[in-house]
């Protein structure tokens, strides 16, 4: 078996193109693979094909990174030719050498319908790319709900209980330190067994400085005599306006106050013209989920995140 990037030769990358977006697992055409490409956001650095001895293309996997990254951020598309006996040992394989060449591991980002665990067909497809994943490295795994608003849901209420205001990177600091105090976020839960609250403050800064969005966008969320409440962080990806982060300090919350927070990320987007604005929360936060759908956001997708452990 061979595994190599789609630069390994002059019509490695036609091959990839050419490999079918079939299987129940949704994949990339090859259209939408060239206007990745065209954005800088595939690379054929980053697409990886598996052959057997013949030269027949048994498997491709096609990382994903913004255009101006360095190394790939995630694992976009995992495909195994439905031929094979062992799908999960050849992605295996397949993953490894990417890792390897990359130096580091990509979380992989696997987007279903929200019935996939009743369709059998689907659940074995899930199984095997979580078995992959595992072996690879990528063994934490968090199940996140993907929603969406469109201006057909109409606007949230804005409330009027909370004033909101710019804030200076060291208040941004701060709030961030202290919402994630409690927080039913997996993934916040999983990162402060290894870090406090202030390293992973910084780290949420670095984040959201780094995507589409724009600083300027930023709001602390306050009550009437100023208190602090939480904190607002309208965001972007490449392709649409995103809720980013939002959330209530600890002594604040049990008032519904995340549902102005929220109300305000949105109106703000939906002001500056956003057809679509995207958000992501935890199965396990029914608190936030339920907040998603009062606002009048609908879940496209569940994605499943598997990552390496080191993250955290």
């Amino acid at each position: 078996m061979r595994f190599f990037a789609a630069t390994a030769d002059p019509t490695a990358l036609d091959r990839a193109l050419a490999y079918p977006a079939d299987g129940p697992v949704a994949a990339l055409t090859a259209e939408r693979i060239r206007e990745e490409i065209d954005a800088n956001q595939f690379r054929p650095e980053w697409i990886w094909l598996a052959e057997d001895e013949d030269g027949y293309i048994l498997a491709r996997a096609l990382w994903w990174g913004r255009a101006d990254s360095e190394r790939p951020i995630a694992l976009d598309c995992l495909q195994v030719r439905s031929t094979v006996a062992d799908p999960a040992a050849l992605a295996t394989g397949l993953l490894d050498a990417g890792h390897a060449t990359f130096g580091t591991r990509p979380l992989y980002n696997v987007s279903l319908p929200g019935d996939w665990r009743a369709r059998s067909e689907l659940a074995q497809a899930v199984a095997w790319r979580r078995e992959s994943g595992a072996r690879a490295g990528l063994s934490r795994e968090i199940e996140r709900l993907r929603y969406e608003w469109t201006p057909a849901a109409g606007l949230p209420e804005a409330g009027g209980r909370l004033t909101f205001r710019e804030g200076s990177d060291e208040e941004f600091l701060d709030a961030f330190a202290r919402v994630s105090s409690g927080s039913l976020d997996q993934a916040t839960q999983d990162e402060l067994r290894t870090k406090d609250a202030g390293q992973l403050a910084e780290e949420d800064m670095r984040f959201y400085l780094d995507c589409p969005g724009e600083r300027s966008w930023w709001r602390l969320a306050e009550l009437p005599d100023g208190t602090l409440a939480g904190l607002a962080v309208p965001s972007a990806t490449p392709y649409n306006r995103n809720v980013g982060y939002l959330g209530v300090v600890p002594e604040q919350r049990g008032q519904g106050l995340i549902d102005e927070i929220l109300a305000e990320i949105t109106r703000f987007h939906a002001a500056e013209g956003a057809e679509r604005i995207t958000a992501t929360t935890d199965t396990t936060n029914a608190p936030m989920a339920a907040a998603f759908e009062r606002a009048g956001y609908e879940v496209a997708e569940i994605r499943m995140v598997l990552e390496a452990p080191e993250r955290a």
